[in-house]
């Protein structure tokens, strides 16, 4: 149930300044450090940022897909890694479970989820496997009333923090049909067996920490199972899917907000040959392009969103929403370190640190040329 109007705009007009007043002064120290006060995720717990989207009945707000893009509008206009810690809890490993999940595991997860207490992961790519399920090789063996898993999980978002992870495992030697070979599985951290390895040196988003996850015969009995059934690993990732990609092009969409407001300060302050560069077509040029790519960008989320809490499947929109952003953010930061000149090539400068920061937006959920397939497929079965 979404809030109502008024609610919602307090909402959103308090995120606005606790990232613009807290946040931004913040992120060069996070940047240095890579890594988050603890203080900071404290007062994010406090201000609800870790339970927008789960049911009011488990402690969550409740945000509708609509009103979730508006408050990641305002959280991305400071680092990405500020909205990092949150997007777990936010997109799959409260969905999973809401969309899936037992009565018992809602009941038990999804409190601790909403009030941050639990940060999760979402474990499914290995060194072998990304966006190829069928190679994937962590294995999930029966044994009696429990599972043993055994495999190594890469690049995984929060590891390091993480309370709870959800571990997509083969519980069949063969590719079945749906990918009924795939199962999520629930990890709760310190479980015998699961280690996390250091975290990942990353050309960007330090803050935001990802980490190798290794099982080595970790133990978790059958009702670990996310709905308690073998074989809907996949079909419930896909069910989240489609919101968390709306997701990320709404982190795309902040970030270039940001970027816009940057480039045209820099533009506005910056002299040459006697007047402000802004005053320079070929710089407005760049800076008007940005505008109209993020406007665009931003129409098309807003438009996905509301589709989605209509009731409508949203799938090849959700992925023209994830290609489209995460393509145009990439372009907005090239031109306002363009417009930065040598200055935008200096560590310590905003568009620096985020012209990095945003390269990975075209890489995870899904790549660009993932979401091309999915686009092109959804097409070929549907038509326009």
């Amino acid at each position: 149930m979404a809030l109502d109007t008024d609610t919602m705009t307090a909402l959103r007009d308090a995120v606005r300044r606790y990232v613009r007043e807290r946040l931004v002064p913040l992120e060069t120290w996070v940047a240095e450090n890579d890594r988050l006060p603890p203080d900071v995720v404290q007062e994010m717990r406090e201000m609800g940022l870790f339970g927008l989207t789960v049911p009011e009945e488990y402690g969550g707000l409740g945000l509708s897909l609509a009103q979730e893009v508006e408050i990641i509008f305002e959280l991305t206009w400071a680092s990405l890694a500020f909205r990092s810690i949150t997007a777990m809890n936010l997109g799959v490993g409260s969905q999973a479970l809401v969309k899936e999940g037992t009565a018992e595991q809602q009941a038990e997860w999804l409190p601790r989820i909403a009030s941050g207490e639990i940060i999760t992961s979402f474990a499914l790519t290995e060194p072998g496997s990304g966006s190829d399920s069928a190679a994937l090789r962590t294995t999930a063996v029966r044994d009696g009333d429990d599972y043993v898993l055994n495999g190594t999980k890469r690049f995984i978002s929060n590891a390091p923090h993480a309370g709870l992870i959800t571990v997509i495992a083969r519980t069949s030697s063969e590719k079945l049909p749906g990918n009924a070979h795939l199962t999520a599985f629930l990890v709760p951290a310190g479980t015998p067996g699961l280690e996390i390895a250091p975290a990942d040196h990353k050309m960007g988003q330090q803050g935001a920490a990802t980490a190798d996850v290794i099982l080595d015969d970790v133990r978790v009995p059958a009702s670990a199972i996310i709905g308690g059934r073998e074989g809907r690993g996949f079909a419930t990732a896909m069910k989240v899917l489609d919101r968390g990609r709306v997701g990320v092009a709404a982190a795309c969409i902040g970030q270039a907000q940001r970027l816009i407001q940057e480039m045209l300060d820099y533009g506005q302050d910056r002299q040459a040959f006697g007047q402000a560069i802004a005053e320079f077509q070929l710089v407005q040029a760049m800076m008007a392009d940005s505008m109209a790519e993020m406007a665009s960008a931003r129409a098309l989320v807003r438009e996905t969103a509301a589709r989605f809490d209509a009731g409508e499947r949203i799938s090849r929109e959700a992925s023209c929403c994830k290609m489209l952003a995460s393509e145009m953010v990439g372009r907005v930061a090239d031109r306002a370190v363009q417009i930065h000149g040598g200055t935008g090539y200096i560590r310590g400068v905003p568009v620096e640190r985020m012209f990095r920061d945003v390269r990975v937006l075209r890489i995870y959920e899904g790549t660009t040329q993932i979401q091309q397939l999915v686009i092109a497929k959804d097409m070929l079965r549907h038509g326009l």
